[in-house]
């Protein structure tokens, strides 16, 4: 039949009005969830914390936190009433001395925690942009220091890591799953290179060399991967593989960590995985994979450090290797999403950057089998403004050595190794996503006694590595890129 009734005609005609409405719907739902979750660190100022604040405060220290019956909650500490009470037990109990009414009975906790959040992040803004000291184009100053940035490496699709050879070459990892080798002025990609679980966050991810790489030629990647499916959807989990790079192909690879299907999840956020190497030990981490209360339970892999031998055995002092009921290779949990792992040269002690909800950024040391408390205690809250834990310390669990919040979105780390910096020799470098920020933290006896945004506007800063030459190496994305950072001449 070459013709149509109407009612087949009215029904394709509806049809097409319907997918076209859903089409209608869907994309812009779609760049909304994209846009949550791209700018989910920059919802400064509204949400559930919000509504609070305006209703039990703005009456009186004002919609703009500038004062008006109360005092101003911009200026000053507001954090800390007296020598021996908390911002959040004073809201509490109140002071009618000075007309403060008591709201233990109207909120609780959690929620007490979020307006102190709130708070934070009205003064963030009334503070204005925390900009770097900019002297020309392409120069800066802080630390001491003037520096010119420049691009090294450019048109690049969502580099994640970076990492040098002895030979003054390096390799960069691009998300989509491109392993790439360059050489002066030549990038090539490797072939043969693990498959990756594009989802999310999820992707190809780690790259780093082995300290013996000369004489072994043992290259390690840290990827999302997936099994298959549980329930009918796609789940996965990071995996830890080694190999060697012949000629620029991919070879003699060996899987070092991975977990069976049932230990997999369908979401796709906070995969973790830095490396360190200390002493033929492998260390890295697991973010929660946005089941936060698992980070919690020794029986899940998700939100802990792993530490493994550097050929992938379990080693046997591991802390929980003797227990029935947790998996061997943690060595630490509580963590929601580390994003940056280094070993400190001076101290040979682990560090670690730990991504927080809306605030709570961390600045870890990482000790075996200890407790680093998520999501029973943590300085954040949740995107929408509504409370996690009213706590921000318990017994046994650690307390950061440094925290931002609001947050900048912390990722990887580097402790400055190079010459051209000798001031900045063993500080920590650590690059902020969302705020597009580099910070430097001055550390002493194991605390951060100094902080300091070195480069800031460029770009997110995703990884930051100390070259052979002395520079320092900042991978951005948006656009996709290398910096490098060096000491003007003078």
């Amino acid at each position: 039949m070459l013709h149509k009734t109407f009612s087949q005609s009215f029904c394709i005609c509806r049809l097409k009005v319907y997918i076209l409405g859903m089409i209608k719907f869907l994309i812009p739902l779609f760049i909304f969830c994209a846009a949550s979750a791209l700018f989910a660190q920059n919802r400064i100022g509204t949400g559930a914390a919000k509504e609070l604040y305006e209703m039990h405060c703005a009456s009186c220290h004002g919609q703009d936190l500038r004062g008006g019956l109360g005092n101003s909650l911009i200026e000053g500490n507001y954090k800390y009433v007296g020598k021996e009470i908390s911002f959040i037990e004073y809201v509490k109990k109140g002071n009618l001395d000075m007309g403060m009414p008591g709201y233990e009975e109207l909120l609780n906790d959690a929620e007490l925690r979020s307006l102190e959040v709130y708070i934070a992040e009205e003064r963030q803004l009334a503070a204005g942009s925390r900009e770097v000291e900019q002297t020309i184009e392409g120069a800066y100053k802080a630390g001491g220091y003037e520096y010119s940035v420049d691009v090294v490496t450019d048109d690049l699709d969502e580099p994640w890591s970076m990492a040098f050879l002895p030979d003054g070459s390096y390799l960069i990892t691009e998300k989509n799953g491109a392993l790439l080798h360059s050489q002066g002025d030549q990038i090539s990609e490797v072939t043969g290179t693990p498959e990756v679980w594009l989802k999310g966050q999820g992707g190809l991810l780690e790259v780093a060399a082995h300290p013996d790489y000369a004489e072994n030629g043992w290259i390690y990647l840290s990827y999302a991967s997936s099994s298959g499916q549980l329930d009918g959807k796609d789940v996965g989990l990071t995996t830890v593989v080694r190999g060697r790079i012949n000629e620029g192909v991919w070879s003699d690879e060996e899987v070092l960590y991975e977990v069976p299907l049932d230990l997999q999840l369908a979401a796709g956020v906070h995969f973790g995985s830095r490396f360190v190497f200390d002493h033929g030990y492998l260390y890295f981490g697991i973010g929660d994979r946005g089941a936060m209360s698992m980070a919690q339970d020794l029986s899940k892999p998700n939100g802990k450090i792993h530490r493994i031998h550097d050929d992938g055995r379990v080693p046997k002092d591991n802390p929980f290797v003797n227990n029935a009921d947790a998996l061997p290779t943690i060595w630490s949990y509580g963590h929601r999403n580390p994003q940056g792992l280094d070993l400190n040269p001076e101290t040979g002690e682990i560090w670690e950057s730990e991504h927080g909800p809306r605030g709570g950024d961390e600045i870890n040391l990482i000790e075996q089998g200890r407790n680093f408390g998520w999501p029973v205690i943590t300085y954040g809250m949740n995107y929408n403004g509504k409370p996690i834990s009213g706590r921000t310390s318990a017994e046994g669990m650690e307390q950061p050595k440094h925290y931002w919040t609001p947050s900048i979105a912390v990722c990887g780390i580097d402790f400055y190794e190079g010459d051209l910096f000798k001031r900045w020799k063993g500080n920590l470098l650590v690059g902020g996503l969302a705020s597009q920020e580099l910070h430097r933290l001055v550390i002493d006896n194991n605390e951060v006694v100094e902080a300091e945004i070195i480069l800031k506007g460029l770009g997110r800063v995703r990884d930051v590595a100390s070259g052979p030459d002395g520079a320092i190496y900042v991978v951005l994305n948006g656009p996709g890129r290398i910096v490098s950072l060096s000491p003007s001449a003078q």
